[in-house]
């Protein structure tokens, strides 16, 4: 029976990519996004690569900030396919602003998409998976989850979030139940979501005239000449690493995508760089028995 498989944020960029990678090895794919207007770009790849639509690729609404949306499509999936093997929680936005001139809205706004939106789709996915003893959620995080940086700090916060929720959902979730979590850190993606975050600044005002703006302008170019170092992947390569680990018989708690990702962590993360020894500690510590 084939496997299974929903993916969020799934209208570009990674989420387009991985769906498509997943059709095409024969995963009933579940391709959501919040806006299907948006759907073109996804169709457009499929029938240039050869997928069938609406056999293997299924395109279904999912609004990661709607616990309804969220609840709606995996029933739905639930009641058309019996059974969800793999969720990728891909849905996020990045968001540039520094504290001092991030609005409240703003601040929730960041907070809702990119840690609440995983929260919901893990909480509707998760009895099915128990009950099935069997399932990978993976969600999709960023270099940013374990190292805050410059006017990124709503955004890491965020993805630290998703970071410790994901931690601690493994472990006991895996070792009781069988259902597998892991975290997937890219550097940064050359697509759409960068173009996104640099839309979403200028629609929120752009550069201020204050003490930040040099510094950010030191910022904004930096990012600009990173450009060459290795530090962008395309959405093809981030996709390919995700598919790798779903086909994983022992997946990792937590993985960088990149050689780039793996230096600029790596003052974090060399003892534990897939993360199994801390949860395996975890696990000792707490819950010895199980």
């Amino acid at each position: 029976m084939a496997k299974v498989a929903v993916v969020t944020g799934a209208s570009s960029g990674l989420g387009l990519h991985l769906s498509i990678m997943l059709a095409k090895q024969g995963i009933v794919t579940y391709a959501t996004m919040r806006n299907l207007d948006k759907k073109q770009a996804l169709l457009d790849e499929a029938h240039k690569q050869g997928v069938n639509i609406e056999e293997t690729l299924i395109i279904q609404p999912l609004d990661v900030q709607s616990s309804s949306s969220v609840e709606a499509c995996i029933n739905r999936v639930i009641e058309e396919a019996g059974k969800i093997d793999i969720l990728v929680n891909n849905a996020g936005a990045g968001f540039i602003r520094t504290t001092e001139q991030a609005t409240e809205e703003e601040i929730k706004w960041a907070l809702d998409v990119n840690l609440l939106g995983v929260i919901r789709c893990t909480k509707a996915v998760l009895p099915f998976m128990r009950e099935a003893r069997a399932g990978h959620i993976i969600n999709i995080s960023s270099v940013g989850g374990l190292v805050g940086q410059p006017f990124n700090e709503i955004y890491c916060a965020a993805k630290f979030a998703v970071e410790g929720y994901t931690e601690s959902m493994a472990s006991y979730i895996q070792p009781c139940f069988n259902v597998n979590f892991t975290l997937v850190e890219p550097g940064g993606i050359a697509s759409e979501f960068a173009n996104n975050v640099l839309g979403q600044f200028q629609a929120s005002g752009g550069m201020r005239e204050d003490e930040y703006k040099p510094i950010l302008e030191q910022y904004i170019q930096g990012a600009q000449n990173r450009s060459d170092d290795g530090v962008y992947q395309t959405s093809e390569e981030v996709a390919q690493v995700v598919f790798d680990c779903i086909a994983m018989d022992k997946p990792p708690v937590r993985m960088r995508t990149s050689q780039w990702a793996k230096d600029f962590c790596e003052i974090k993360t060399q003892q534990d760089p897939d993360g199994k020894r801390q949860q395996q500690k975890v696990i000792e510590t707490f819950l010895p028995n199980v």
